[in-house]
């Protein structure tokens, strides 16, 4: 079988809204657009959304839009994807790297604090914050704006792996066991060590329908909202979302900013088209003029109608979409639950998660390859894998320029040699999610290490947090080390 890293899901109705945006002639940024942005906004709750073309167009535009000046500083978790920090060393300002949390690989808010503490200690100005929910599990949402209040930063949310994910900051009921718990639409029941991941309408113990032929149209959140929950971005000051060709909605290549603040939203328009006044694209209709000004030199983020169209049919989906990806999560955990050599994602409480990423990580000390290794063994079974990522603070730019040692950030880089990304998109079937798991099974049992010591897992509340925490920086080295000696 051939089972790759990803596919997007692309049927009838966004091939035909692509073609008739080709035969009304309207290419760029025009209608279609215009109509997304309403749209997005409306499925998530903003009063603003700007459509460019990447997430990382929109991160550019928010810190230009907050006024971010060179030298200044910016906090940004180290587990993530080049776009965040980059885009801050756009403006010649300084990306300030914390740690992440072990349970979700989320930024770690109170090493975040230290690195405001260290930066304010030498002078630097700190100005904004921007947390990335990591594969679509919802971050310290509370804790962030906690801080950013503290330290008057302004809020950047990377939430391109979010569409959609829902938080809320008070459990509003209990489980048996005294946990907080979700509600109906998607539970953790943990028992031992991993979670069984439960569907957004039922358990997900037997087969999983495929995609059907008719899509409601009119995707809603308001069951969600009248429970309590809100969608990620909710407190931020502008949240940015990725339609890359493998995210959880897609226009092939595209992104959105999304705001409350109507200063915001004007200015990220504006710099989004070569600072061009406002509504530009409109000077082609019957009801625009050929006459327009420009008012600071912007940059070419717009996106195009032929990518809104894709957009339009993919956020209809989305809940759909949702469903299916927690259902096959849901899979994924059931049949990889008695594999010691693995610890699984455990989902937190009061979030949905996105399930855009499902990360697993290896035992290596009960296994006798390393991460490269496993890779290469799934891939002689035709499976696709990834790595979500290498810690910003590993890689030569990053290290050299600000002088970072693996061991400064000892979460993430003592976890980076043991985390592994496995496919999961809505096409996949039971059979596939099954070919993985026992393909997983398979190179477990060929490589087992024997007599292996027994611990409790680290995913487990509390599980041996002291002892990670005093021989961190130690076991960071010592993964860095063997990660570099394996060609990772």
């Amino acid at each position: 079988m051939k089972i790759p890293f990803y596919k997007p899901s692309i049927g009838a109705e966004e091939i035909n809204e692509v073609v008739d945006t080709l035969k009304s002639g309207w290419l760029t940024t025009g209608p279609r657009t215009k109509q997304f942005e309403r749209e997005f906004a409306d499925y998530l709750k903003h009063k603003h959304a700007v459509a460019v073309n990447s997430c990382t167009a929109a991160l550019h535009l928010a810190l230009e839009a907050i006024g971010l000046k060179p030298g200044q500083s910016v906090i940004v978790p180290t587990m993530t994807f080049a776009a965040t920090a980059e885009v801050v060393r756009y403006f010649g300002a300084s990306p300030v790297l914390a740690d992440c949390r072990v349970e979700d690989f989320n930024l770690d808010v109170a090493d975040a604090e230290r690195k405001i503490q260290s930066a304010l200690a030498t002078s630097q100005s700190v100005v904004a914050i921007m947390p990335v929910h990591y594969g679509g599990q919802v971050g310290d949402v509370a804790g962030v704006r906690s801080l950013a209040r503290r330290y008057n930063l302004k809020i950047i949310e990377d939430a391109a792996h979010c569409c959609p994910a829902f938080y809320r900051e008070e459990s509003r009921e209990q489980g048996e066991s005294g946990q907080k718990a979700e509600d109906g639409r998607q539970k953790s029941v943990v028992s031992g060590q991993w979670s069984v991941v439960r569907g957004q309408s039922s358990a997900v113990r037997g087969p999983i329908s495929p995609l059907p032929s008719s899509i409601n149209p009119q995707p809603s959140t308001l069951n969600l909202l009248n429970n309590g929950w809100l969608p990620v971005g909710s407190s931020a000051d502008v949240s940015c979302y990725s339609f890359y060709a493998n995210k959880t909605i897609t226009t092939g290549e595209g992104g959105m900013a999304c705001t409350d603040n109507e200063a915001y939203a004007d200015r990220m328009r504006i710099m989004s088209l070569h600072g061009i006044s406002r509504d530009a694209w409109k000077r082609y209709t019957a009801e625009g003029s050929w006459y327009y000004e420009i008012i600071a030199p912007g940059f070419k983020y717009n996106m195009t109608d032929i990518a809104a169209a894709i957009g339009l049919q993919q956020l209809r989906k989305a809940e759909l979409f949702h469903r299916r990806r927690t259902e096959l999560a849901g899979r994924y955990s059931e049949l990889l639950a008695e594999v010691e050599e693995l610890i699984l994602p455990r989902l937190q409480p009061d979030r949905i998660h996105s399930w855009h990423l499902y990360v697993i990580r290896l035992r290596l000390d009960r296994l006798k390859i390393d991460r490269a290794q496993f890779i290469a063994e799934l891939q002689q079974r035709g499976v696709g894998t990834s790595v979500h990522w290498m810690p910003l603070h590993m890689h030569p730019y990053y290290r050299d320029t600000y002088g970072y040692a693996p061991e400064d950030l000892p979460t993430s880089c003592s976890l980076y040699p043991e985390i592994l990304t496995l496919p999961l998109y809505p096409d996949m079937s039971e059979s596939d999610v099954g070919y993985v798991c026992n393909s997983i099974k398979d190179i477990v049992a060929m490589n087992r290490r024997v007599g292996a010591t027994q611990h409790l897992p680290d995913n487990l509340p509390g599980a041996g947090a002291p002892a990670r925490q005093d021989n961190a920086r130690a076991a960071a080295v010592e993964c860095f080390v063997n990660s570099r000696g394996a060609g990772i």
